[in-house]
């Protein structure tokens, strides 16, 4: 039995997510996290709480949701317990955030498989607000857009940070490219103006980047990422930021109002954004720099392919092994299914296969999204999989060769580590065949021994933005290589 107390001082009367976390291997840090590598290292219970108040020790229901098992599965060993109250049930989008409430790691000494026992646990503190710092030679936007907040009924905001080059403020006359970047998975805005603006901000101003306006997008909704595309769930996100934003971003700042002048780069979930939106804009956008996108092709939908008649299951290939997820130094860690029952204890919206079903599926009758598979079993609905092919990039290509060849010639450079963490390597793989099929000229690149998170080593953010430069600016840059 776990009791949970709330200290006095807290904030209070308090809701929100709680979740107790047991683990008997090493802690660094004062937090117990997920372990990315061994899943089952680290065990949680959770359940929702209402109205908790300092004095009144809550005690945590024999049902609630577990993972990998219920406590009183826990083999013998000596442990360690925290936990946390996700006020803004955003942990499984970014783990711990501002506004949670959360205690101290405690010692619990050495427990019996089978014995039972009690685990007293305390929340003491508040998680302090991330501090934006803007750099000198950084704007911050915040647009309400009109077609969003229609379609909620009530005002929403579209973020962007926006990296203007040193020599923006003393040439009136002069126009610049513009590169639209957006993040991955799990970036919040304050840490997009904090850090990745910052570096931005550094290496235009060191001349390793090119003189571009540099607009650093924000893709982080309550439901995860919306991607930038237009979804019967999270809304018209693509007609926001395309007739609105870009827009009003045209018209505030000199940019180049054109296609050429209109280039998008992001990685991971936002590589699948900017591939999204240069295929549903082809004549908007003047070419699209998406490195380890989330899956384009659903054949390979991080291992099930979801185009199968009749489906594939979520969690077992059809010679009944586990899809992996997670590959770390080229071996196979974490299968599909753990992933994704994690993420269903830590919570039902936010989390990556949470966040594909609000940006993918129709929507239910209850106001949610269909789930596209079944969470205790992995099988998945034949409904909701053919629902998913509206945003099958390659399926759109295909279907749309004809229209779309004149529009994407030389428009995709996609680059992809050749063991990337996902498995998105394989997908990206079957997303240039259906091109070279097509007729489409595009750029692929395979970087040897590259995963998800080392891909940008070695100048490849540079080497984009020098190719980038070769579209805006044919003739400066074929005499200039650093693209000035």
């Amino acid at each position: 039995m776990v009791h949970v107390t709330l200290a006095p001082g807290m904030p209070s009367p308090i809701s929100g997510r709680l979740l107790i976390f047991l683990t008997s291997k090493r802690i660094d840090g004062d937090e117990i996290k997920p372990d990315e590598i061994d899943p089952h290292a680290v065990w949680v219970e959770a359940e929702e709480v209402h109205n908790l108040v300092p004095g009144k020790p809550l005690d945590l229901r024999s049902d609630a949701a577990a993972y990998p098992d219920s406590f009183s599965h826990l083999p013998s060993g000596d442990y360690a317990a925290m936990a946390l109250l996700d006020v803004n049930h955003s942990y499984a989008y970014n783990g711990t955030a501002a506004g949670d409430l959360r205690g101290p790691v405690k010692r619990i000494g050495h427990i019996v498989a089978g014995r039972g026992g009690s685990i007293s646990l305390v929340l003491d503190s508040v998680v302090p607000d991330l501090k934006i710092n803007i750099p000198q030679s950084v704007e911050v936007i915040s647009f309400t857009s009109s077609s969003l907040s229609i379609f909620w009924g009530r005002r929403i905001q579209m973020n962007a940070a926006v990296v203007l080059p040193p020599s923006y403020r003393n040439n009136p006359d002069r126009r610049y490219p513009t590169m639209y970047w957006t993040h991955g998975f799990g970036a919040t805005f304050p840490a997009i103006v904090n850090r990745v603006a910052a570096r931005f901000a550094e290496q235009v101003a060191a001349g390793t980047l090119p003189e571009m306006i540099y607009v650093l997008l924000d893709e982080h909704c309550p439901s995860g990422t919306h991607e930038f595309a237009d979804s019967a769930n999270n809304g018209p996100w693509g007609e926001a930021l395309t007739e609105e934003l870009i827009p009003y971003l045209e018209q505030k700042y000199r940019m180049d109002a054109k296609p050429s002048g209109r280039l998008l780069n992001g990685h991971s979930s936002g590589g699948w954004a900017v591939l999204w939106l240069q295929v549903a804009y082809p004549e908007f956008f003047g070419g699209t720099w998406p490195t380890a996108p989330d899956p384009s092709d659903f054949h390979s939908f991080t291992g099930p392919n979801l185009l199968a008649n009749p489906p594939q299951n979520f969690y077992r290939n059809p010679s009944g092994s586990p899809w992996m997820l997670v590959r770390i130094k080229g071996k196979d860690q974490v299968s599909l299914e753990d992933f994704a029952r994690q993420e269903t204890v830590f919570g039902e919206y936010g989390g990556q296969m949470a966040s594909f079903e609000w940006v993918f599926s129709p929507r239910a009758d209850d106001g949610r999204p269909e789930r596209l598979f079944d969470r205790a079993t992995g099988k998945i609905d034949p409904a909701i999989a053919s629902a998913w092919e509206r945003y099958d990039i390659a399926t759109i290509i295909r279907n749309n060769a004809d229209r779309l060849r004149p529009l994407l010639q030389d428009k995709i450079h996609l680059t992809v580590g050749t063991i990337d963490t996902y498995h998105l390597d394989e997908p990206a793989r079957l997303l240039e065949k259906t091109l070279r099929d097509a007729g489409i000229r595009a750029q692929f690149t395979y970087v040897e021994g590259r995963d998800h998170g080392n891909l940008y080593q070695g100048g490849l953010l540079a080497k984009i933005t020098q190719e980038m430069m070769r579209v805006a600016r044919p003739q400066q840059a074929a005499s200039s290589p650093s693209g000035k």
